[in-house]
């Protein structure tokens, strides 16, 4: 039986969290580093690849060429310092381009 492998990019001590998890856990310091394991991740076919929100933002572009495929879903995720809400921010596009509305709804006293 073929498992997708799951893989976390992002700061050592975000990552650190999901290797309990037994996720593929690669802490990246630099958005050329954390570039070049994007690479190496799409290559061995991971499935899923959670990004932090901070690494991501400084490879955008890199990100976006991946964002019409089907694999990888790369989904952004807060760091352990807290969300700059990119991450809710794309899964709301998401959802828009899939169905044509914005159904997600903030919960009451959340900013957008």
């Amino acid at each position: 039986m073929f498992m997708y492998k799951v893989g976390v990019i992002g700061d050592k001590d975000t990552v650190l969290a999901f290797k309990a998890l037994g996720l593929g856990t690669f802490a990246a310091v630099s958005p050329e580093e954390a570039k070049k394991t994007l690479r190496a991740l799409v290559r061995e076919k991971y499935a899923v690849i959670f990004i932090t929100e901070q690494i991501a933002s400084q490879m955008e572009d890199m990100i976006e060429e991946y964002q019409n495929e089907i694999l990888p879903a790369i989904i952004l995720i807060p760091n352990n310092q807290g969300s700059l809400g990119t991450g809710m921010q794309k899964i709301r596009e998401s959802v828009e381009r899939a169905i044509g509305v914005d159904i997600i709804f903030e919960r009451e006293g959340e900013e957008n």
